[in-house]
């Protein structure tokens, strides 16, 4: 069996675009299983850079086929517009982009209730990126959702449009007082999404079974990260989803024996974005550091990410609950030229010794994080493309990522580009 997960070891950003482009490239087929349009990859190739939210990073390979699995909550309208964006940038679309047709799709008033429904929360809010993933994730869970079946075929669209739009409306304005959606207006402008996306859609579960059975590559796209998941994550400062392996097997429509390794991407360091406890964040010289040479600001938003030191804690729960085999350790080089180097090897919480990520939230704010601490290096790695090469500091550091989190790191990031990367186990 073919087939290898990648999934983000802490709250996403962790470049996973990156690694799954380098395995992409010699991959027949790529599938994304979670989230929507809340997430993106960059993939730097070359002077070029692609930015990537709902399209799966195979894209960029014309003879491999990408997967938009049935997990995945479509917005048809940012879709399309990364879609005319790519094929500015001299990508094209055929065969090789499928969507599945229980796909569930975003729509205006998801949108509009996240935006509101945020605003509402005031000091509580959780930090969404406002694309109505959530509201979508509900309405599938309230089974009222409409899937990509339902949206490109016009007769049904429209009556339950009408229908959710009927009920959302009420809601939007007696609840919080915003304006209502117009009915035909949203039903015009999406009925043309629909008429151009009719064509990528199918049961792609059926396509991936048959492509496994044939013993064909498949790289299964993680979006977010473990410390998202719904279940295992910093609940509620979480997504909507299972960004984690297990996600594949019901976002993608295959078994768990179907996924034969699992690979965990984690930077050299520790970032998040938006609201929730962050315990070895850094609000100071280091931290700027970090964000500045790391260039931590989301692809999807924008947003300046939070900076902090490599949380061992963090990555042994994702070693756990992904069942890791092997991790990525990306941007090594942003720490060049930090004196002092730590990673969290456990925490504090009122005098006692706290070795697992709690799962209560009031918890975990008053965890203190105990440090392990290391000499760094000067030295440009950005070039260096063999683990001995690399200085030994920096070797001593990665040694330590290993035996805290009791996982082998099989790859390193030395810079954004797809081939400034370290490999120990091909």
């Amino acid at each position: 069996m073919n087939t290898i997960a990648l999934v983000g070891a802490q709250w996403g950003d962790e470049g996973k675009g990156k690694v799954i482009d380098i395995l992409a490239s010699s991959a027949d087929y790529v599938v994304r299983a979670t989230g929507g349009s809340n997430a993106g990859h960059t993939v730097v190739c070359g002077e070029n850079v692609y930015k990537l939210h709902l399209i799966p990073s195979g894209i960029l390979y014309p003879n491999t086929v990408n997967i938009i699995g049935n997990g995945v909550v479509v917005d048809p309208k940012v879709l399309l517009e990364e879609m005319a964006s790519l094929k500015a940038q001299g990508v094209e679309f055929g065969k090789n982009l499928i969507i599945d047709v229980r796909a569930h799709v975003v729509l205006p008033y998801h949108k509009t209730l996240d935006e509101l429904a945020e605003k509402a929360k005031g000091k509580d809010a959780i930090g969404t990126t406002k694309r109505g993933i959530g509201p979508c994730y509900a309405d599938k869970s309230d089974r009222i959702g409409i899937r990509m079946i339902d949206f490109i075929d016009p007769d049904t669209f429209a009556q339950k449009l009408k229908s959710n739009l009927a009920l959302k409306n009420k809601i939007i304005t007696a609840v919080y007082g915003g304006e209502p959606l117009d009915y035909n207006a949203v039903l015009d402008e999406y009925n043309g999404y629909a008429k151009q996306l009719a064509k990528f859609c199918c049961d792609t579960g059926a396509v991936l079974y048959d492509a496994i059975k044939a013993d064909k590559r498949v790289i299964f796209e993680g979006a977010q990260g473990a410390l998202l998941d719904l279940d295992s994550g910093t609940y509620p400062f979480v997504t909507s989803s299972h960004p984690i392996t297990g996600g594949f097997c019901a976002g993608a429509g295959v078994g768990p024996t179907a996924i034969k390794e699992c690979l965990g991407i984690a930077k050299a360091y520790t970032t998040r974005v938006g609201a929730g406890p962050f315990p070895t964040e850094l609000n100071d010289e280091v931290g700027d550091h970090l964000l500045n040479v790391g260039h931590e600001f989301g692809t999807t938003t924008g947003r300046a990410r939070r900076c902090g030191w490599l949380d061992a804690v963090i990555l042994r729960l994702a070693v756990r609950i992904n069942g890791l085999t092997s991790l990525a350790i990306n941007k090594l080089d942003t720490l060049t030229g930090i004196k002092k180097l730590k990673i969290a090897t456990h925490y504090m919480r009122d005098g006692q010794r706290v070795d697992n990520f709690p799962a209560d939230i009031s918890l975990l704010e008053r965890c203190v994080p105990v440090y392990e601490e290391f000499d760094g290096w000067t030295e440009d790695i950005s070039s260096v493309r063999s683990y001995d090469e690399l200085p030994q500091n920096a070797k001593k550091y990665i040694d330590a990522v290993e035996r805290l989190c009791e996982c082998k790191v099989s790859m390193i990031g030395v810079g954004a580009d797809r081939d400034q990367n370290i490999y120990r186990d091909r």
